[in-house]
């Protein structure tokens, strides 16, 4: 079970003390509240995670005001673990940036997988826009596009810091899928191309046709073997369970078995950016 998951356990069992302390059941608490009551069920088994607000309702019709700062630090607790798009951008797509700096910045060694886009370290500006537009129309948030890419940008220069190392596996997919302009992704290639001559940096392409183990279902980034991230569509994903961090670094371990480096990869690279069809 997941940091994440147990924390959201908790903090229902909490809610579920404090709800019967109260007298009600399950239902009635419901009513009272003007909720459905699977919702009050959901919450107390920790299969749905409540909003301040919700808490805030809670501590109320259970009389229980006073424990309303205790539950809310579960909350941001629970929150370090997940955090939805929508709330992160909100800030706007610089804040969001920055804060993967500080992220990085407290790391030594940095490895990350991407299955269907470039590594954001080492993406071209137009590349990055272009994902940032995307990202923010689909979660229909504040644009702060141009401050978003030249934050990004700067975090590129810890890749040419020493004593720092970065390890890039990105599934061949990736450098074929045309999510922006052609044009776009061929700069993108180029560069992709460029960063087998920086000394921090190990990049592998997994091929489409390669004997896979393991099933590469989503991207992820590992921090000196502490902290693992992962972005699913609708939000991000913090995990710090050593056994949670020992799974990806086995599928990491199995996708550089299957990977190509060096010339291969260059190879790789060059098939996808001549199927362009640009000069």
């Amino acid at each position: 079970m997941s940091d994440y998951q147990t924390a959201r356990i908790t903090l229902g069992a909490r809610l579920r003390e404090l709800r019967a302390e109260s007298g009600l059941t399950g239902k009635a608490f419901a009513e009272q509240l003007g909720w459905p009551a699977s919702k009050v069920s959901k919450i107390e088994t920790g299969k749905q995670a409540p909003t301040v607000a919700d808490l805030e309702a809670w501590a109320a019709a259970a009389g229980a005001v006073d424990v309303l700062p205790e539950l809310t630090s579960r909350l941001r607790t629970l929150e370090t673990h997940y955090a939805s798009w929508r709330r992160q951008l909100t800030a706007g797509v610089r804040a969001r940036q920055e804060a993967w700096h500080a992220t990085e910045s407290a790391s030594a060694e940095i490895w990350n997988f991407e299955a269907a886009v470039i590594p954001g370290l080492l993406q071209t500006p137009e590349y990055a826009r272009h994902m940032f537009l995307r990202t923010t129309a689909l979660h229909r948030t504040t644009q702060d596009i141009e401050a978003g890419v030249n934050a990004r940008i700067q975090r590129q220069q810890a890749l040419y810091s020493p004593g720092r190392r970065f390890h890039f596996l990105i599934w061949e997919a990736a450098l074929q899928m045309l999510l922006f302009p052609r044009d776009v992704m061929a700069g993108q290639l180029d560069r992709l191309a460029g960063t087998f001559g920086i000394s921090t940096v190990e990049l592998g392409i997994v091929p489409l046709g390669a004997d896979l183990t393991v099933v590469p279902t989503h991207g992820f980034w590992m921090f000196d073997d502490q902290l693992v991230m992962v972005e699913t569509i609708g939000a991000e994903l913090r995990l710090t369970d050593q056994a949670e961090i020992s799974l990806y670094r086995t599928v990491w371990d199995e996708l550089t078995k299957a990977s190509v480096t060096g010339p291969q990869a260059h190879r790789l690279i060059a098939r996808a950016r001549a199927a362009l069809g640009l000069m």
